[in-house]
């Protein structure tokens, strides 16, 4: 009997200490409802504190950055070659060439464009890109609220596809530039534009959010009115969040506020007559490479990219291989060196292979065209090659074009 009460009195104990642990832990969390204070109903106290959390770092970015973007209606002209029977008969091959001859007729044609900007003074600098405006007649700013300015070129870099505006005024709301070199993969990216013209149907810019999915990335674009026929897009940022027609030259900032770049290009394969949408694959142009760009033509001076090199390259082959007796798997072959040139001076010869350019390495002509394109006239590359096993470096310096 003795032995029956002792176990009784060890499982009532057992039950109540987990009680206890219970009501401790519970009192420790949060409430499972929100305190109304006085006079306030529950409902009204639940409603309140939803309406908090709806406050967050992006919505304060968005409040902060919004009145300094702008929407950019650009006016373009160009020059058409027409031929008075090219609508009728030039597609089939045999018109084609009955009318080889035909004397064609040469007309100016106003393209009208649209894309994104965003102010970075309060005097009116505002950044756009090169395929925006570089090439306008007009431009016209529209501001938040609805103020439209005329807006000019102060100067554009169709390589790096930057270009610089202004507009008349002053205290202009503006954003502050950050450190492109202190981006982190995954941190929130959020994009301000004018996506399709929405902004000129309310006067406010879209934003969309998502997070930086790489750094680093380069890219060449073929490119019409460019030096050299390319644009170069050097260690740009990749982003999901939502890019698509008419963001180009709209701001990328982070969660602080500070513009990391400005949104360029996409991929795509949603388009329409409209133009192309987002599928998650958006690219901005570093902004430190953006301010090296803006604060030269600010001061007045243009990049001369109208420069040559005098190389003919190829790409690296088994025949190639073989005759270079090259230990690469794959790079850029020289093929011939115009005389007098450049790449003469500099001692580079037929069937040297480009192994590194200014210690980027060389595996394809993308690679060969972001190290060499994104020069000017006067810059000195040092060209590292493998001839006869051995790695020699040459000094390049590229020389203006004489036509």
């Amino acid at each position: 009997m003795q032995r029956y009460l002792l176990l009784f009195v060890a499982v009532a104990s057992l039950v109540l200490g987990i009680a206890a642990s219970c009501n401790a832990r519970r009192s420790s969390e949060a409430p499972l409802y929100v305190e109304a204070p006085s006079g306030q109903s529950q409902a009204a106290a639940a409603n309140a504190a939803i309406s908090a959390t709806r406050k967050t770092v992006i919505t304060e970015v968005a409040a902060r950055c919004s009145p300094a973007i702008v929407g950019i209606n650009v006016i373009e002209e160009r020059e058409v070659v027409a031929n008075p029977f090219g609508d009728m008969f030039m597609d089939d091959p045999f018109f084609r060439y009955f009318f080889r001859g035909f004397p064609e007729f040469r007309q100016r044609q106003q393209i009208r464009s649209l894309g994104s900007g965003f102010l970075i003074s309060p005097d009116g600098y505002i950044v756009t890109n090169d395929h925006v405006a570089g090439r306008a007649t007009k431009i016209i700013v529209t501001t938040v609220g609805g103020k439209k300015y005329d807006a000019e070129i102060i100067g554009s870099d169709p390589v790096t596809d930057v270009a610089l505006l202004k507009i008349k005024g002053e205290n202009f709301p503006y954003l502050r530039l950050g450190n492109s070199d202190d981006v982190a993969v995954g941190e929130w990216a959020i994009a301000f534009g004018n996506p399709f013209g929405l902004f000129d149907r309310n006067a406010k810019p879209t934003v969309t959010l998502g997070v930086v999915s790489n750094v680093g990335v380069n890219l060449v674009e073929p490119a019409q009115y460019v030096p050299n026929g390319k644009r170069i897009y050097r260690g740009m940022i990749q982003t999901d969040a939502a890019i698509s027609s008419g963001n180009s030259g709209g701001p990328l900032v982070n969660a602080e506020g500070n513009v990391i770049g400005v949104n360029t290009i996409i991929f795509s394969t949603a388009t329409s007559y409209q133009g192309a949408g987002s599928i998650g694959i958006g690219f901005a142009i570093p902004i430190n490479r953006v301010k090296r760009i803006v604060s030269l033509l600010r001061e007045g001076k243009q990049l001369d990219r109208n420069f040559y090199t005098g190389l003919t390259v190829d790409f690296l082959n088994d025949n190639y291989r073989r005759i270079s007796k090259t230990t690469q798997d794959e790079g850029i072959i020289v093929t011939q060196v115009l005389r007098g040139s450049p790449a003469e001076k500099a001692g580079i010869e037929p069937y040297d292979v480009i192994v590194e350019i200014d210690g980027m390495p060389i595996h394809s002509r993308d690679d060969l065209d972001v190290a060499i394109n994104d020069g000017v006239v006067g810059q000195r590359l040092q060209i590292t090659v493998e001839r006869d096993g051995k790695r020699l470096t040459k000094s390049l310096v590229l020389e203006r074009r004489s036509r």
